[in-house]
């Protein structure tokens, strides 16, 4: 049967402060001890647990995943932690072909891509599983100096990322900006190079609002053009050196680089400020639409809720519920519980993410449970 239903509000604490966030680059897991978020025992501490994880994907929970391996490494010495923020895509293929044990994607598994299918094979004796681990909205920013509280609705949002609006002060523009002074200024608009579940979450919020010619996924479609950064981490930077440049990055990036965030039009016309909380109205009105304990969700990118801020993301840890090597099944589920617990979620209040809803946290933890 499929799960349907309202996921409870997001509860967010603590200010948000990115001092502390991790790089979106290659290299292999920090070995820093020093930790401020979790005490050892909550980390799920195992005096006999040894071994390596290797893991790879979404660069958007890369942050989270430094401050996640820092906590578990720090109570369990024996244990490494290599997570590679190589893009939702590649960590997708890398978990199908087998080479790591789980898989971090900003998106669930495409059925029209027939993802499900060739992870299932990858599992043998289970099924591939999508397990939402933490909520991170996405910041339409720019660096237009002189120009604060920019507002972009949906269709213009559109229009700059499919190339048809060039200038910052486009008729399209000013009439979401009446009261703003709008430079000539070229619009230098950047997207993911790599393949990514942050171009898939943000295109399918276009397709559901802004008529985007293009279909939803994770590659951005070459017909929009526009100017590629690779990661999280190089979009940040890219927009932060470039003026007249626009683009869509995870808060956490966003905040991380000082960038300025655009108000984004929801369902009912309403320019919302992108905030924690704001996000966490859209992500109550998503619904669990996996069977048994895949967990993915559908997320109503249109909401017309009050105060809703509308791009948002899930990310996702993808493994086999049935089927790891045995030697991977205790170090990949002890990890799991220690990101699903209410010590891991909270860690990352301070990074620019919002933990999960109640109600979908006591889901994944059943099905971190049935890892076997």
């Amino acid at each position: 049967m499929k799960y349907a239903g309202r996921l409870a509000a997001v509860t967010l604490v603590g200010a948000l402060s990115l001092a502390a966030c991790g790089t979106d680059d290659n290299n292999t897991a920090s070995t820093d001890t020093s930790s401020s978020s979790a005490a050892a025992p909550a980390a799920g501490s195992d005096a006999g647990l040894s071994g390596t994880i290797n893991a790879a994907g979404s660069s958007a929970q890369a942050n989270a995943m430094d401050e996640w391996k820092k906590n578990f490494q720090q109570a369990n010495s024996g244990v490494s932690i290599n997570y590679q923020p190589s893009g939702s895509g590649a960590g997708v293929q890398a978990f199908i072909q087998g080479t790591v044990s789980f898989a971090g994607s900003d998106s669930a598994l495409n059925d029209e891509k027939g993802e499900p299918a060739l992870a299932d094979a990858r599992c043998k004796t289970g099924k591939a599983i999508n397990l939402p681990m933490v909520t991170g909205p996405v910041a339409v920013v720019y660096n237009l100096p002189g120009v604060e509280g920019l507002q972009l609705s949906p269709k213009t949002i559109g229009g700059i990322f499919d190339s048809k609006i060039t200038k910052w002060d486009d008729a399209a523009i000013k009439a979401d900006n009446p009261d703003a002074k709008l430079p000539s200024t070229p619009i230098q608009a950047f997207h993911r190079s790599d393949e990514s579940g942050t171009s898939d979450n943000f295109t399918k919020f276009l397709v559901k609002t802004a008529e985007w010619p293009y279909e939803a996924a994770k590659a951005w479609p070459t017909e929009a053009k526009g100017q590629g950064a690779k990661g999280s981490d190089g979009i940040a930077q890219s927009v932060k050196s470039t003026a007249g440049a626009v683009s869509y990055v995870e808060l956490s990036y966003a905040e991380n680089s000082s960038l300025a965030k655009a108000k984004v039009a929801n369902g009912s016309g309403e320019f919302v400020e992108l905030t924690p909380e704001s996000a966490g109205k859209t992500v109550e009105a998503a619904e669990v639409v996996g069977q048994g304990n895949d967990l993915k969700l559908s997320i109503d990118y249109a909401t017309q809720a009050a105060g809703a801020y509308p791009i948002v993301l899930v990310t996702y840890e993808i493994t086999c519920e049935k089927g790891l090597p045995a030697e991977e099944v205790k170090l990949v589920k002890s990890f799991l519980n220690y990101t699903s617990s209410d010590e891991g979620q909270q860690a990352l209040t301070s990074l620019g993410y919002a933990p999960l809803p109640a109600t979908l946290l006591a889901k994944v933890k059943t099905a971190v449970e049935a890892i076997s």
